[in-house]
């Protein structure tokens, strides 16, 4: 029982960085962007590397940035499901 209760610790451990971690990455290099932003002579190039980024977003959102970033984020947490699901299994192979 107890090897259960750690597999499905893990698995939800597994789901939960996997969930939060692109939208520490997008949130980063956007929040980097912004300031970035406020030094003179870079204001355009920002502006344009962060309207790429949104636009990218709202590809996978049906046109809102936030679900294109809420799509991409539950991808990422079904993939590190299966994962460590797989990695559970080898290990229980080859034990």
């Amino acid at each position: 029982m107890t090897v259960m209760t750690n597999f499905l610790r893990s698995l939800l451990l597994s789901i939960i960085f996997s969930f939060v971690a692109p939208m520490f990455l997008f949130g980063g290099v956007l929040l980097v962007l912004s300031l970035v932003g406020y030094i003179p002579g870079l204001q355009a190039v920002t502006e344009v590397i962060t309207s790429v980024i949104t636009e990218f977003l709202s590809t996978f959102g049906s046109g809102t940035p936030i679900g294109g970033l809420f799509v991409i984020c539950l991808t990422c947490s079904f993939v590190g499901a299966l994962f460590d699901t797989y990695a559970y299994y080898r290990c229980q192979i080859l034990r």
